[in-house]
């Protein structure tokens, strides 16, 4: 939000845990991702917790939307899109090159 304030930039926030993005948005989501669609999922604690093995997301978009829809706190953030494409913002200096 910092980096689009900066550079003036109009945003929206998706409260992803409030109203979580579903099956359909997801889809959407993976057609305009700039980054292999397995960036999408956090592999943090819940992942490990969850017994989940990364080589199952690799280049396996149908994967990806439905452990998504099933746990959303899986969903790596932030995800900024503009237009027709999308990217996961991390390192924050990718969201400039989006956004400018």
């Amino acid at each position: 939000m910092a980096v689009a304030e900066e550079l003036g930039v109009d945003y929206e926030v998706v409260e992803y845990i409030k109203d979580p993005p579903d099956k359909a948005a997801l889809e959407k989501l993976v057609k305009k991702l700039q980054d292999p669609v397995e960036d999408l999922v956090r592999k943090d604690s819940k992942f490990k917790k969850l017994e989940l093995d990364p080589d199952d997301f690799v280049d396996n978009p149908e994967a990806v939307v439905d452990i998504l829809v099933k746990h959303k706190q899986l969903l790596q953030r932030p995800v900024i899109v503009k237009g027709n494409k999308a990217i996961v913002g991390r390192p924050k200096a990718r969201i400039y090159e989006l956004l400018q």
